[in-house]
């Protein structure tokens, strides 16, 4: 999907910009264009490219992190990942991720639609907002993708053509420093409040949760079971009433299907801990609809879909799903103590004014976050995942 000759990258310019987009003509001759960038440009510029009558998004890949600055190199390979994997994602769910127009690997960018009509879940949900279709349609989401890229649904040639061309190593790496290693350890790119030391510390002496949290990275380096979003989060995720879209899969790989669950899972744990009544209600009734959603989906899939022979196998399915919670209840754990303590933290805790407040909500982070790294092989139901949210958040 090469759009331009061979360029050397350079990064875009507001201007630079608007000149990209009329010499791929995505826009009328005489069209009158604005450009403002949108993004956070920690690790990509976002511009949106607008005319009275039409927009669209253009994402740049930056060669490194910002917030940990050039000493912090990313691959630019990640943008053509993420181009892709939406491409290839939008085949199975193509009402739930954005239309991709345009891609240049060269200058790690990808022109796609404009969802600026919709808001980020995280900020909506943050602000009280309700999404009514926002469980279900992300159990259809994970339930159709990951069914329909894994050894069940593909001959095992396509499906090893596709894990070798979705190798990630680089992004893959920051996500087993980051979510599986670093928070465990004493390590300098950990970031939480003096006064979680305590509990900080005693996640770092934990010789047998360090154990559980090892075997839950092992299934991340070796299980290559379907292709991941990789980093499917609420912040990730655009949405309204009527509308999800899921952005942003420049971590996509293939891993195990109990990664992208857990993530998701991990990110409504965040909104049930900040919430109170009737609104915390909702996001508990929405983790159950969306792993009651992705298993009815996944499972029609695999009696009416499946190729595999051992589809046919009764029993088997059951065996298979089983084995899906529970790595989502393991990343679950592992996503809500490094959301806390480790790099990258979430707005829903970090953006809690009264301090006495948010350090009690992380607190219950953590210690929810551990519960479930070193007991999910006793959280075997949705039901049993819920009671023992509430018994921990209360």
């Amino acid at each position: 999907m090469a759009i331009l000759e061979k360029k050397t990258y350079k990064g875009l310019t507001e201007e630079t910009a608007i000149q990209l987009v009329k010499e791929l003509e995505l826009f009328p001759v005489h069209a009158e264009l604005t450009a403002r960038e949108i993004g956070d440009g920690n690790l990509n510029y976002v511009f949106r490219i607008t005319s009275e009558e039409n927009s669209v998004i253009i994402k740049q890949a930056l060669p490194y992190a910002k917030v940990v600055g050039e000493s912090w190199p990313l691959t630019l390979k990640r943008a053509k990942i993420e181009a892709d994997a939406l491409v290839k994602h939008g085949e199975y769910v193509p009402a739930f991720v954005p239309k991709v127009f345009r891609t240049d690997e060269d200058l790690a960018i990808t022109i796609m639609e404009d969802l600026s009509h919709l808001k980020i879940a995280r900020t909506g949900l943050i602000e009280g907002e309700y999404y009514p279709n926002l469980a279900k349609h992300i159990g259809q989401y994970l339930a159709k993708t990951l069914f329909h890229t894994s050894d069940f649904a593909l001959h095992p040639f396509e499906k090893k053509r596709l894990a070798a061309a979705f190798s990630n190593p680089e992004l893959c790496k920051i996500t087993e420093d980051l979510v599986f290693t670093d928070p465990f350890f004493n390590i300098d790119t950990n970031d939480y409040e003096p006064e979680l030391q305590s509990d900080v510390e005693e996640i770092w002496n934990h010789t047998e949760l360090k154990i559980a949290a090892a075997k839950i990275k092992q299934s991340f380096l070796t299980e290559a079971e379907a292709l991941l979003h990789g980093d499917l989060h609420t912040g990730s995720i655009f949405a309204s009433e009527e509308e999800t879209k899921v952005i942003d899969p420049e971590f996509a790989f293939y891993g195990p299907i109990g990664f992208d669950v857990g993530q998701f899972f991990a990110h409504l744990v965040f909104q049930v801990i900040v919430r109170k009544g009737e609104d915390r209600e909702i996001i508990i009734n929405q983790i159950d609809e969306v792993w009651q959603e992705f298993y009815s989906v996944f499972s029609e899939l695999w009696e009416s879909k499946g190729v595999d022979p051992f589809t046919k196998v009764d029993g088997y399915r059951e065996v298979f799903l089983a084995k899906v919670f529970d790595d989502a209840i393991g990343v679950v754990g592992c996503e809500l103590i490094r959301r806390t303590i480790g790099l990258s933290h979430v707005k829903d805790l970090d953006g809690i004014e009264d301090s006495a407040v948010r350090l009690k909500a992380k607190r219950a982070a953590l210690s929810l976050g551990t519960y479930l790294i070193l007991k999910k092989a006793s959280i075997k139901t949705i039901k049993q995942f819920i009671t023992t949210i509430e018994e921990f958040t209360a």
